[in-house]
């Protein structure tokens, strides 16, 4: 993706001309490869002298425990499983510098999110957003709309991102048949609803 990087850099950095503060969003199904393009795009900036952060949507998935009593543990990783609100607060702070913004992240060795283990500088200029729904027109996500400066979506054909799925789920220790249901039952569905139910990016990758 190192060319992609450079080029959406170059349309960043237009964009943000007498900005002090622009928030990207990186938004796609589950496997299209977001925290990638997050991280080429942050050292990509960072290499022409910006400062860039990354905000991973991982960080506000809600706690097992919560999942286990309301029953949605086996859909972890869908809409309804991640605090939004939480989100959008953050996001809404983000947007000023006056102050730094502790923001969560994501365990996936142990599956739990962790309560300020990422600090946002005032001097961050840029701040990527990746995640799956944050383009989702659903309520509660849609208050996330007029807070990003500039959208990207990846959008892999689904075999790819079947395939790289698997892989993620083999790589954590699940064997082949679990790892077919977690790709089937849960994260392809989400694919289809961000597919399908997001607005438009203003740079759509294939």
């Amino acid at each position: 993706m190192s060319s992609d990087a450079s080029l959406i850099a170059d349309g960043i950095l237009a964009q943000a001309e007498g900005s002090t503060r622009f928030l990207v969003a990186i938004a796609g199904p589950p496997g299209s490869g977001k925290s990638s393009l997050a991280d080429e795009l942050a050292s990509e900036l960072r290499s022409r002298g910006e400062f860039a952060a990354i905000v991973p949507m991982d960080g506000f998935h809600m706690d097992d425990t919560v999942l286990r009593e309301r029953g949605l543990l086996p859909r972890k990783g869908a809409p309804q499983t991640f605090d939004v609100r939480g989100l959008v607060d953050i996001a809404r702070a983000l947007r000023r510098t006056d102050d730094e913004v502790l923001v969560p992240l994501f365990d996936r060795t142990r599956e739990l999110a962790i309560a300020g283990a990422r600090a946002i500088d005032r001097q961050d200029r840029f701040v990527l957003l990746e995640g799956n729904y944050l383009l989702l027109d659903e309520p509660g996500w849609e208050k996330l709309a007029h807070l990003f400066d500039w959208t990207i979506m990846l959008l892999p054909p689904e075999d790819v991102l079947e395939q790289r799925l698997m892989r993620r789920w083999l790589d954590l220790g699940l064997d082949a048949e679990a790892a077919r249901a977690k790709v089937a039952g849960n994260d392809l569905p989400n694919g289809r609803l961000v597919r399908m139910r997001s607005r438009p990016a203003d740079v759509t990758l294939p």
